[in-house]
Protein backbone atom coordinates (compact mmCIF):
# COMPACT_ATOMS: atom_id res chain seq x y z
CA UNK A 1 0.00 0.00 0.00
CA UNK A 2 1.35 3.34 -0.49
CA UNK A 3 1.44 5.55 2.89
CA UNK A 4 2.18 8.88 1.15
CA UNK A 5 -1.55 9.87 2.13
CA UNK A 6 0.18 9.73 5.50
CA UNK A 7 2.53 13.00 4.26
CA UNK A 8 -0.31 14.93 3.16
CA UNK A 9 -2.24 18.16 4.44
CA UNK A 10 -3.97 18.26 6.75
CA UNK A 11 -2.15 15.49 8.22
CA UNK A 12 -4.70 15.04 10.95
CA UNK A 13 -7.53 14.64 8.30
CA UNK A 14 -5.61 12.23 6.45
CA UNK A 15 -4.35 10.52 9.14
CA UNK A 16 -7.50 9.42 10.12
CA UNK A 17 -8.55 8.40 6.80
CA UNK A 18 -6.03 6.26 6.75
CA UNK A 19 -6.69 4.46 10.21
CA UNK A 20 -10.59 3.98 8.20
CA UNK A 21 -9.31 2.67 5.15
CA UNK A 22 -7.86 -0.08 7.40
CA UNK A 23 -11.14 -1.23 8.79
CA UNK A 24 -14.09 -2.87 7.06
CA UNK A 25 -17.32 -0.90 6.51
CA UNK A 26 -18.86 -2.15 4.04
CA UNK A 27 -22.64 -1.24 4.23
CA UNK A 28 -24.39 -3.69 6.43
CA UNK A 29 -21.07 -5.31 7.60
CA UNK A 30 -20.31 -1.84 10.21
CA UNK A 31 -19.20 -3.24 13.88
CA UNK A 32 -15.54 -3.13 13.43
CA UNK A 33 -15.68 0.52 12.41
CA UNK A 34 -18.93 1.30 14.72
CA UNK A 35 -16.77 -0.38 17.74
CA UNK A 36 -13.50 1.73 16.38
CA UNK A 37 -15.18 4.80 16.32
CA UNK A 38 -17.18 4.31 19.71
CA UNK A 39 -13.40 3.79 21.23
CA UNK A 40 -12.36 6.50 19.66
CA UNK A 41 -14.03 8.77 21.16
CA UNK A 42 -14.27 7.24 24.63
CA UNK A 43 -10.30 7.02 24.81
CA UNK A 44 -10.29 10.50 24.20
CA UNK A 45 -12.65 11.17 27.61
CA UNK A 46 -16.07 12.05 25.43
CA UNK A 47 -19.21 10.69 25.79
CA UNK A 48 -19.55 8.17 23.52
CA UNK A 49 -23.05 6.52 22.55
CA UNK A 50 -24.30 3.31 20.20
CA UNK A 51 -27.93 3.78 19.74
CA UNK A 52 -30.18 0.92 18.71
CA UNK A 53 -29.80 0.96 15.21
CA UNK A 54 -25.59 1.19 15.16
CA UNK A 55 -25.75 4.90 14.90
CA UNK A 56 -22.92 6.64 17.11
CA UNK A 57 -23.09 9.83 18.86
CA UNK A 58 -20.03 11.41 20.24
CA UNK A 59 -20.37 14.64 22.07
CA UNK A 60 -17.29 17.08 23.04
CA UNK A 61 -17.89 20.39 25.55
CA UNK A 62 -17.15 24.04 24.28
CA UNK A 63 -13.91 25.41 24.28
CA UNK A 64 -13.44 28.30 27.02
CA UNK A 65 -15.35 31.37 25.79
CA UNK A 66 -17.47 29.30 23.49
CA UNK A 67 -19.82 27.50 25.68
CA UNK A 68 -23.12 30.75 24.84
CA UNK A 69 -22.53 29.62 21.06
CA UNK A 70 -25.22 27.44 19.72
CA UNK A 71 -24.70 23.77 19.57
CA UNK A 72 -23.52 22.08 16.08
CA UNK A 73 -23.82 18.39 14.81
CA UNK A 74 -21.10 17.09 12.48
CA UNK A 75 -23.10 14.74 10.35
CA UNK A 76 -21.33 11.95 8.64
CA UNK A 77 -21.80 8.00 7.46
CA UNK A 78 -20.31 5.32 8.44
CA UNK A 79 -19.93 2.56 5.66
CA UNK A 80 -19.02 2.66 2.19
CA UNK A 81 -19.60 1.30 -1.26
CA UNK A 82 -18.01 -1.67 -2.16
CA UNK A 83 -16.97 -1.72 -6.04
CA UNK A 84 -14.31 -3.45 -7.52
CA UNK A 85 -13.13 -4.02 -11.14
CA UNK A 86 -14.08 -7.52 -12.60
CA UNK A 87 -10.26 -9.17 -12.07
CA UNK A 88 -9.36 -7.29 -9.23
CA UNK A 89 -8.81 -9.55 -5.84
CA UNK A 90 -10.00 -7.82 -2.97
CA UNK A 91 -12.21 -9.13 -0.07
CA UNK A 92 -14.05 -5.58 1.24
CA UNK A 93 -14.90 -7.71 4.54
CA UNK A 94 -11.37 -7.89 5.51
CA UNK A 95 -8.87 -6.35 2.99
CA UNK A 96 -7.72 -3.12 3.83
CA UNK A 97 -8.10 -0.56 0.67
CA UNK A 98 -5.04 0.29 -1.01
CA UNK A 99 -4.51 3.71 -1.29
CA UNK A 100 -2.73 5.50 -4.41
CA UNK A 101 -1.33 8.92 -4.54
CA UNK A 102 -1.22 10.39 -7.75
CA UNK A 103 -0.86 14.17 -8.67
CA UNK A 104 -3.35 16.39 -6.82
CA UNK A 105 -5.49 13.39 -5.94
CA UNK A 106 -5.67 9.96 -3.96
CA UNK A 107 -7.79 7.06 -5.28
CA UNK A 108 -7.74 3.36 -4.80
CA UNK A 109 -5.88 0.72 -6.43
CA UNK A 110 -9.04 -1.26 -8.31
CA UNK A 111 -11.85 -0.58 -5.54
CA UNK A 112 -13.74 2.21 -4.43
CA UNK A 113 -12.07 4.26 -2.07
CA UNK A 114 -14.87 5.60 0.62
CA UNK A 115 -13.68 9.07 0.66
CA UNK A 116 -17.05 8.40 0.47
CA UNK A 117 -17.56 9.32 3.28
CA UNK A 118 -14.65 8.51 4.76
CA UNK A 119 -13.15 11.89 4.58
CA UNK A 120 -16.49 13.56 6.07
CA UNK A 121 -15.92 11.20 9.45
CA UNK A 122 -12.05 11.73 9.34
CA UNK A 123 -12.28 15.45 9.56
CA UNK A 124 -14.78 14.93 12.52
CA UNK A 125 -12.55 12.97 14.27
CA UNK A 126 -9.97 15.40 13.93
CA UNK A 127 -11.99 18.08 15.39
CA UNK A 128 -13.18 15.61 18.47
CA UNK A 129 -9.57 14.64 19.23
CA UNK A 130 -7.83 18.53 18.99
CA UNK A 131 -7.40 20.74 21.98
CA UNK A 132 -6.51 23.79 20.23
CA UNK A 133 -9.75 24.29 18.01
CA UNK A 134 -12.42 26.59 18.66
CA UNK A 135 -15.92 25.66 18.87
CA UNK A 136 -19.25 25.60 20.56
CA UNK A 137 -21.05 22.67 22.02
CA UNK A 138 -20.35 20.04 19.20
CA UNK A 139 -21.61 16.83 18.50
CA UNK A 140 -20.50 14.28 16.22
CA UNK A 141 -23.08 12.09 14.23
CA UNK A 142 -21.92 8.95 12.74
CA UNK A 143 -24.87 7.36 11.08
CA UNK A 144 -25.18 3.51 10.09
CA UNK A 145 -25.75 2.10 6.97
CA UNK A 146 -25.99 4.96 4.47
CA UNK A 147 -25.86 3.46 1.17
CA UNK A 148 -27.85 0.85 1.26
CA UNK A 149 -31.44 2.24 2.69
CA UNK A 150 -30.00 5.01 5.44
CA UNK A 151 -31.14 2.92 8.30
CA UNK A 152 -29.39 4.78 10.79
CA UNK A 153 -30.52 7.86 10.23
CA UNK A 154 -34.49 6.60 9.59
CA UNK A 155 -33.75 5.12 12.74
CA UNK A 156 -32.33 7.89 14.85
CA UNK A 157 -34.71 8.69 17.83
CA UNK A 158 -36.07 12.31 18.58
CA UNK A 159 -34.78 14.13 21.50
CA UNK A 160 -31.50 12.60 21.49
CA UNK A 161 -29.28 15.32 19.40
CA UNK A 162 -29.00 18.27 21.53
CA UNK A 163 -27.76 20.83 18.41
CA UNK A 164 -29.68 23.22 16.40
CA UNK A 165 -27.00 23.28 13.37
CA UNK A 166 -26.26 20.31 11.51
CA UNK A 167 -23.29 20.09 9.16
CA UNK A 168 -23.36 17.36 7.07
CA UNK A 169 -19.99 16.09 5.41
CA UNK A 170 -20.89 14.44 2.47
CA UNK A 171 -21.07 16.24 -0.50
CA UNK A 172 -18.75 16.16 -3.26
CA UNK A 173 -18.13 19.71 -4.61
CA UNK A 174 -15.96 21.70 -2.58
CA UNK A 175 -16.68 25.63 -3.03
CA UNK A 176 -20.63 24.60 -3.22
CA UNK A 177 -22.77 24.97 -0.23
CA UNK A 178 -25.99 22.52 -0.44
CA UNK A 179 -29.56 23.00 0.48
CA UNK A 180 -31.35 20.54 -0.72
CA UNK A 181 -31.74 17.16 -2.00
CA UNK A 182 -33.99 14.37 -3.55
CA UNK A 183 -35.87 11.34 -1.60
CA UNK A 184 -35.55 8.44 -3.13
CA UNK A 185 -37.80 4.77 -2.98
CA UNK A 186 -36.74 1.18 -3.70
CA UNK A 187 -38.41 -0.77 -6.64
CA UNK A 188 -37.87 -4.72 -6.57
CA UNK A 189 -40.20 -6.58 -9.85
CA UNK A 190 -40.10 -10.27 -9.41
CA UNK A 191 -40.57 -12.80 -12.58
CA UNK A 192 -41.64 -16.45 -11.52
CA UNK A 193 -40.56 -18.65 -13.83
CA UNK A 194 -40.04 -22.64 -14.41
CA UNK A 195 -37.36 -23.91 -15.80
CA UNK A 196 -37.33 -25.79 -19.43
CA UNK A 197 -35.06 -28.56 -20.92
CA UNK A 198 -33.36 -28.27 -24.17
CA UNK A 199 -33.50 -31.07 -26.52
CA UNK A 200 -31.91 -30.88 -29.95
CA UNK A 201 -29.04 -29.03 -31.15
CA UNK A 202 -27.89 -26.26 -29.39
CA UNK A 203 -25.08 -24.12 -28.42
CA UNK A 204 -24.10 -22.58 -25.28
CA UNK A 205 -22.47 -19.03 -25.26
CA UNK A 206 -21.55 -16.50 -22.19
CA UNK A 207 -22.10 -12.61 -22.88
CA UNK A 208 -20.25 -10.40 -21.08
CA UNK A 209 -20.66 -6.31 -20.91
CA UNK A 210 -18.16 -4.80 -19.23
CA UNK A 211 -15.65 -1.90 -18.64
CA UNK A 212 -18.39 0.77 -18.20
CA UNK A 213 -17.87 3.66 -15.92
CA UNK A 214 -20.80 3.34 -13.52
CA UNK A 215 -20.95 5.77 -10.56
CA UNK A 216 -23.08 6.98 -8.25
CA UNK A 217 -26.79 6.39 -9.50
CA UNK A 218 -27.57 10.15 -7.97
CA UNK A 219 -24.46 12.62 -8.40
CA UNK A 220 -23.53 10.73 -12.08
CA UNK A 221 -26.93 10.15 -13.47
CA UNK A 222 -26.98 13.21 -16.02
CA UNK A 223 -23.94 12.18 -17.10
CA UNK A 224 -25.82 9.33 -19.56
CA UNK A 225 -23.02 6.94 -18.89
CA UNK A 226 -24.27 2.74 -19.94
CA UNK A 227 -25.85 1.05 -17.88
CA UNK A 228 -24.89 -2.75 -17.84
CA UNK A 229 -28.64 -4.57 -18.05
CA UNK A 230 -30.36 -1.89 -20.23
CA UNK A 231 -26.96 -2.95 -22.61
CA UNK A 232 -27.61 -6.68 -22.16
CA UNK A 233 -30.84 -6.58 -22.16
CA UNK A 234 -30.79 -5.02 -25.61
CA UNK A 235 -28.70 -7.71 -26.69
CA UNK A 236 -30.99 -10.59 -25.76
CA UNK A 237 -33.92 -9.00 -26.94
CA UNK A 238 -32.28 -8.72 -30.51
CA UNK A 239 -30.91 -12.29 -29.93
CA UNK A 240 -33.97 -13.89 -29.18
CA UNK A 241 -36.17 -12.05 -31.59
CA UNK A 242 -33.97 -12.61 -34.65
CA UNK A 243 -32.22 -15.78 -33.54
CA UNK A 244 -34.09 -17.75 -31.24
CA UNK A 245 -31.66 -17.01 -28.26
CA UNK A 246 -32.93 -18.60 -24.80
CA UNK A 247 -31.66 -17.32 -21.53
CA UNK A 248 -30.40 -19.71 -18.93
CA UNK A 249 -29.01 -17.32 -16.51
CA UNK A 250 -27.97 -13.48 -15.64
CA UNK A 251 -26.59 -11.19 -13.42
CA UNK A 252 -26.05 -7.76 -13.70
CA UNK A 253 -24.86 -5.13 -11.24
CA UNK A 254 -25.09 -5.37 -7.53
CA UNK A 255 -26.10 -2.20 -5.70
CA UNK A 256 -29.49 -0.24 -6.18
CA UNK A 257 -27.36 3.12 -5.88
CA UNK A 258 -24.60 2.60 -8.17
CA UNK A 259 -25.31 2.49 -11.97
CA UNK A 260 -24.35 -0.89 -13.14
CA UNK A 261 -21.04 -1.63 -14.62
CA UNK A 262 -21.24 -5.16 -15.62
CA UNK A 263 -23.64 -8.09 -16.69
CA UNK A 264 -22.96 -11.95 -17.67
CA UNK A 265 -25.50 -14.39 -19.34
CA UNK A 266 -25.21 -17.61 -19.99
CA UNK A 267 -27.31 -18.14 -23.50
CA UNK A 268 -28.89 -21.26 -25.68
CA UNK A 269 -28.93 -20.50 -29.55
CA UNK A 270 -30.10 -23.11 -31.84
CA UNK A 271 -27.72 -24.80 -33.53
CA UNK A 272 -28.08 -23.42 -37.25
CA UNK A 273 -28.69 -19.88 -36.04
CA UNK A 274 -25.29 -19.52 -34.14
CA UNK A 275 -23.28 -18.17 -36.72
CA UNK A 276 -25.63 -15.60 -37.45
CA UNK A 277 -25.85 -14.87 -33.86
CA UNK A 278 -22.65 -13.81 -34.07
CA UNK A 279 -22.75 -11.61 -37.34
CA UNK A 280 -25.43 -9.90 -36.03
CA UNK A 281 -23.97 -9.84 -32.52
CA UNK A 282 -20.59 -7.93 -33.86
CA UNK A 283 -23.05 -5.25 -35.59
CA UNK A 284 -24.68 -4.76 -32.37
CA UNK A 285 -22.24 -4.39 -30.22
CA UNK A 286 -20.59 -1.99 -33.12
CA UNK A 287 -23.92 0.22 -32.88
CA UNK A 288 -24.04 0.38 -28.95
CA UNK A 289 -20.19 0.77 -29.28
CA UNK A 290 -20.97 3.62 -31.50
CA UNK A 291 -23.25 4.89 -29.42
CA UNK A 292 -22.05 5.49 -26.17
CA UNK A 293 -18.33 6.12 -27.61
CA UNK A 294 -18.13 9.88 -25.83
CA UNK A 295 -18.81 8.83 -22.31
CA UNK A 296 -17.94 5.06 -22.64
CA UNK A 297 -14.64 4.24 -24.13
CA UNK A 298 -13.35 1.53 -22.96
CA UNK A 299 -16.88 -0.49 -23.01
CA UNK A 300 -16.54 -4.04 -23.76
CA UNK A 301 -19.37 -6.58 -25.32
CA UNK A 302 -17.95 -10.38 -25.87
CA UNK A 303 -19.93 -13.52 -26.72
CA UNK A 304 -17.94 -16.45 -26.41
CA UNK A 305 -18.52 -20.14 -26.49
CA UNK A 306 -19.44 -22.16 -23.39
CA UNK A 307 -21.26 -25.01 -22.21
CA UNK A 308 -24.59 -25.30 -23.81
CA UNK A 309 -26.93 -25.05 -20.81
CA UNK A 310 -29.06 -27.96 -19.49
CA UNK A 311 -31.86 -25.79 -18.88
CA UNK A 312 -33.37 -22.29 -19.62
CA UNK A 313 -35.82 -19.78 -18.37
CA UNK A 314 -38.51 -20.84 -19.88
CA UNK A 315 -39.73 -18.73 -22.96
CA UNK A 316 -42.95 -16.99 -22.06
CA UNK A 317 -41.55 -15.69 -19.24
CA UNK A 318 -38.28 -14.52 -20.82
CA UNK A 319 -40.45 -12.78 -24.11
CA UNK A 320 -42.47 -10.96 -21.33
CA UNK A 321 -39.15 -10.09 -18.63
CA UNK A 322 -37.17 -8.51 -22.35
CA UNK A 323 -40.11 -6.42 -23.18
CA UNK A 324 -40.66 -5.14 -19.50
CA UNK A 325 -36.68 -4.27 -19.28
CA UNK A 326 -36.75 -2.68 -22.82
CA UNK A 327 -39.84 -0.67 -21.66
CA UNK A 328 -38.64 0.50 -18.18
CA UNK A 329 -37.44 3.75 -17.90
CA UNK A 330 -33.66 4.65 -16.86
CA UNK A 331 -31.42 7.63 -16.23
CA UNK A 332 -32.34 11.36 -16.27
CA UNK A 333 -36.62 11.59 -16.56
CA UNK A 334 -36.88 15.43 -15.77
CA UNK A 335 -34.61 18.18 -15.33
CA UNK A 336 -35.79 20.77 -12.41
CA UNK A 337 -37.63 23.98 -13.03
CA UNK A 338 -36.67 25.76 -9.96
CA UNK A 339 -32.67 25.01 -9.83
CA UNK A 340 -31.18 24.93 -13.06
CA UNK A 341 -29.00 22.01 -13.80
CA UNK A 342 -30.60 19.87 -11.27
CA UNK A 343 -32.02 16.80 -12.13
CA UNK A 344 -35.48 16.48 -10.88
CA UNK A 345 -36.60 12.79 -11.42
CA UNK A 346 -34.25 9.60 -12.40
CA UNK A 347 -34.58 5.74 -11.93
CA UNK A 348 -31.00 4.05 -11.80
CA UNK A 349 -32.00 -0.29 -13.17
CA UNK A 350 -29.53 -1.28 -11.07
CA UNK A 351 -29.92 -5.23 -10.21
CA UNK A 352 -30.87 -7.81 -12.64
CA UNK A 353 -30.39 -11.28 -11.33
CA UNK A 354 -31.93 -14.80 -11.80
CA UNK A 355 -31.64 -18.32 -9.49
CA UNK A 356 -34.10 -20.47 -7.72
CA UNK A 357 -37.47 -19.40 -10.18
CA UNK A 358 -37.14 -15.88 -9.81
CA UNK A 359 -35.71 -13.44 -12.28
CA UNK A 360 -35.45 -10.04 -9.61
CA UNK A 361 -35.05 -6.28 -11.25
CA UNK A 362 -34.01 -3.70 -8.48
CA UNK A 363 -33.80 0.14 -8.91
CA UNK A 364 -33.43 3.03 -7.10
CA UNK A 365 -36.14 6.49 -7.95
CA UNK A 366 -35.08 9.64 -6.97
CA UNK A 367 -37.00 12.64 -6.94
CA UNK A 368 -36.83 15.98 -5.78
CA UNK A 369 -41.02 16.47 -5.62
CA UNK A 370 -42.84 13.76 -3.97
CA UNK A 371 -45.59 13.54 -6.10
CA UNK A 372 -43.39 13.13 -9.06
CA UNK A 373 -41.37 9.90 -7.38
CA UNK A 374 -45.14 8.95 -6.73
CA UNK A 375 -45.94 9.19 -10.17
CA UNK A 376 -42.90 7.33 -11.13
CA UNK A 377 -43.80 4.48 -9.36
CA UNK A 378 -47.42 4.02 -10.53
CA UNK A 379 -46.04 3.85 -14.19
CA UNK A 380 -43.18 1.60 -13.48
CA UNK A 381 -45.36 -0.92 -11.39
CA UNK A 382 -48.03 -0.41 -14.42
CA UNK A 383 -45.94 -2.04 -16.73
CA UNK A 384 -44.43 -4.50 -14.80
CA UNK A 385 -48.00 -5.36 -13.84
CA UNK A 386 -48.90 -5.89 -17.67
CA UNK A 387 -45.93 -7.80 -18.08
CA UNK A 388 -47.12 -10.14 -15.43
CA UNK A 389 -44.24 -9.29 -12.66
CA UNK A 390 -44.77 -8.72 -8.96
CA UNK A 391 -44.15 -5.14 -8.48
CA UNK A 392 -42.65 -3.55 -4.74
CA UNK A 393 -41.79 -0.27 -3.60
CA UNK A 394 -40.44 0.61 -0.27
CA UNK A 395 -37.63 2.24 1.74
CA UNK A 396 -39.40 5.73 0.51
CA UNK A 397 -37.10 8.56 2.06
CA UNK A 398 -38.00 12.11 1.91
CA UNK A 399 -36.34 14.95 0.11
CA UNK A 400 -34.95 18.36 2.11
CA UNK A 401 -36.59 21.21 0.67
CA UNK A 402 -33.33 24.30 0.05
CA UNK A 403 -34.18 27.17 2.47
CA UNK A 404 -32.42 29.84 0.78
CA UNK A 405 -33.27 32.17 3.99
CA UNK A 406 -31.20 29.97 6.66
CA UNK A 407 -28.67 31.78 9.11
CA UNK A 408 -26.18 29.41 8.73
CA UNK A 409 -26.44 29.65 4.91
CA UNK A 410 -25.91 33.33 5.29
CA UNK A 411 -23.08 32.89 7.76
CA UNK A 412 -21.12 30.04 5.76
CA UNK A 413 -21.09 32.34 2.42
CA UNK A 414 -19.67 34.93 4.06
CA UNK A 415 -17.39 32.94 5.77
CA UNK A 416 -15.91 31.18 2.63
CA UNK A 417 -15.76 34.32 0.14
CA UNK A 418 -14.01 36.48 3.50
CA UNK A 419 -11.52 33.40 3.37
CA UNK A 420 -11.71 32.29 -0.26
CA UNK A 421 -12.07 35.39 -2.18
CA UNK A 422 -15.25 34.17 -3.74
CA UNK A 423 -18.84 33.35 -3.12
CA UNK A 424 -19.78 29.92 -2.75
CA UNK A 425 -22.41 28.02 -5.03
CA UNK A 426 -25.71 27.17 -3.80
CA UNK A 427 -27.21 24.28 -4.85
CA UNK A 428 -29.44 21.06 -4.25
CA UNK A 429 -27.99 17.64 -4.96
CA UNK A 430 -30.30 14.79 -6.62
CA UNK A 431 -29.23 12.29 -4.33
CA UNK A 432 -30.30 11.08 -0.78
CA UNK A 433 -28.89 13.00 1.85
CA UNK A 434 -29.51 11.86 5.36
CA UNK A 435 -30.84 15.24 5.32
CA UNK A 436 -34.20 15.01 4.48
CA UNK A 437 -34.51 11.91 6.56
CA UNK A 438 -33.30 13.89 9.88
CA UNK A 439 -35.14 16.97 9.72
CA UNK A 440 -38.21 15.16 9.22
CA UNK A 441 -37.16 14.03 12.93
CA UNK A 442 -35.63 17.15 13.81
CA UNK A 443 -37.67 19.99 12.26
CA UNK A 444 -35.97 23.02 13.36
CA UNK A 445 -32.77 21.83 12.89
CA UNK A 446 -30.72 24.19 10.47
CA UNK A 447 -28.75 21.95 8.04
CA UNK A 448 -26.07 22.88 4.82
CA UNK A 449 -24.04 20.04 3.24
CA UNK A 450 -20.60 20.50 2.26
CA UNK A 451 -17.42 18.67 1.24
CA UNK A 452 -13.86 18.28 -0.39
CA UNK A 453 -14.27 17.71 -4.44
CA UNK A 454 -14.77 13.69 -4.93
CA UNK A 455 -15.04 11.79 -8.64
CA UNK A 456 -16.89 9.33 -9.59
CA UNK A 457 -18.07 7.79 -5.97
CA UNK A 458 -19.77 4.32 -6.53
CA UNK A 459 -17.10 3.14 -8.39
CA UNK A 460 -13.29 1.59 -8.56
CA UNK A 461 -12.58 5.30 -10.28
CA UNK A 462 -13.76 7.34 -7.08
CA UNK A 463 -10.67 10.02 -5.93
CA UNK A 464 -10.67 12.97 -4.12
CA UNK A 465 -8.96 15.53 -4.73
CA UNK A 466 -6.32 16.61 -2.08
CA UNK A 467 -6.46 20.39 -2.42
CA UNK A 468 -9.84 20.33 -1.84
CA UNK A 469 -9.22 18.71 1.48
CA UNK A 470 -7.46 21.42 2.84
CA UNK A 471 -10.08 23.97 2.00
CA UNK A 472 -12.94 21.71 3.08
CA UNK A 473 -11.46 21.60 6.48
CA UNK A 474 -10.11 25.05 6.63
CA UNK A 475 -13.32 26.42 6.20
CA UNK A 476 -15.23 23.98 8.69
CA UNK A 477 -12.46 25.25 11.27
CA UNK A 478 -13.59 28.49 10.32
CA UNK A 479 -17.36 27.90 10.35
CA UNK A 480 -17.14 26.54 13.71
CA UNK A 481 -15.43 29.89 15.25
CA UNK A 482 -18.35 31.83 13.86
CA UNK A 483 -21.48 29.85 15.03
CA UNK A 484 -23.15 31.91 16.99
CA UNK A 485 -24.51 32.93 20.24
CA UNK A 486 -27.92 31.23 21.29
Amino acid sequence: MNNNILQLCPREVWHNFHLLTQIPRVSGNEEKIREFISDFGKNHGLESIVDEVGNVIIRKPATPGMEHRKGVILQSHLDMVPQKNLHKHHDFATDPIETIVDGDWVSADGTTLGADNGVGVAAAMAVLESGELMHGPLEALFTSNEESGMTGAFGLKPCLLKGEILLNLDSEDEGELFIGCAGGSNGTMSFTYREQPLSGDWKGFMITVSGLKGGHSGLDIYLGRGNANKIMNRLLHHGYFHNGLLLASINGGNLRNAIPRESVAHVALPGDKAQEFLDSFTIITGTIKDELSAVEPTLKIEAVPAGVPWLVIEESIFVQFLNALYACPNGVLRMSNDMAGLVETSNNLAVVQSGKGTISIEMLLRSSIDSAKVDLEIMIKSLFDLAGANAVFDGRYPGWKPDHTSPILKIMQEVYQKKFGQIPKVRAVHAGLECGILGSTYPDLKMISFGPTIRFPHSPDEKVSIPSVQKFWDFLLETLRQIPAK
